[in-house]
């Protein structure tokens, strides 16, 4: 296991030195870019068979330096990107440039207005939440999607390596049955659609039985 320095306050501190360790140094990087682009790609395509045409916009939730936006801009150059999170050092450094506003998961309902994204991305965040934090962001993320949600998160049964610092030791069951709960459809490989889905989806597009 992992164990990184925490803050004063006894919290885990997102600074540069966090993302230079944990995104750039190569003995210890948890994504590589190639990885990434090929998320990218599988998100952005789920989303557009979904929707019936071309993602327009995408909201990335606990987005660290907004990795995903350069490779949705490169996929969908007229994308428009919002990315969310809690880092002091992120929001300071990339929040104009980026696109990247102060907000945590659990905060979700927060962002009001109705507001729906074609692509909703959430990675490497719910298994850092508490089980109350997550519940209670879990309908207002639900809310947000309008094609799909791109979901990553580090379960039991992988035995992850990597930043294990507040990581929660959960089952991929668990996440499950709350993602379900919320109303969404699993399609695999980390792709969840909304209820209304089920209309357009076929029986295969759908990882669950009804």
């Amino acid at each position: 296991m992992t164990v990184k320095t925490p803050d004063r306050k006894g919290r885990k501190s997102y600074d540069r030195g966090y993302f230079d360790r944990w995104y750039r140094d190569r003995a210890q990087r948890v994504r590589d870019g190639a990885e990434l682009r090929r998320k990218a790609a599988l998100a952005v395509a789920a989303a557009e068979h979904v929707l019936g045409r071309s993602v327009r916009s995408a909201l990335d939730i606990g987005c660290g330096e907004a990795r995903w936006r350069g490779e949705l801009l490169r996929l969908r150059p007229r994308l428009r990107y919002r990315g969310l999170e809690s880092s002091d050092y992120a929001i300071e450094r990339f929040g104009k440039s980026r696109n990247v506003s102060r907000g945590s998961f659990g905060e979700l309902a927060e962002l009001g207005g109705g507001t729906r994204f074609d692509l909703v991305i959430c990675t490497d965040v719910l298994h850092y939440l508490t089980d109350a934090e997550l519940d209670r962001g879990l309908p207002a993320f639900a809310a947000l999607v309008r094609g799909v949600a791109y979901v990553d998160a580090a379960v039991r049964e992988d035995d992850p390596e990597g930043d294990l610092d507040g990581w929660r030791d959960r089952p991929a069951s668990w996440y499950r049955r709350r993602l379900r709960r919320s109303g969404l459809i699993e399609c695999g490989l980390g792709i969840w659609a909304p209820a209304e889905a089920r209309l357009w989806l076929t029986e295969l597009d759908q990882a669950e039985s009804r």
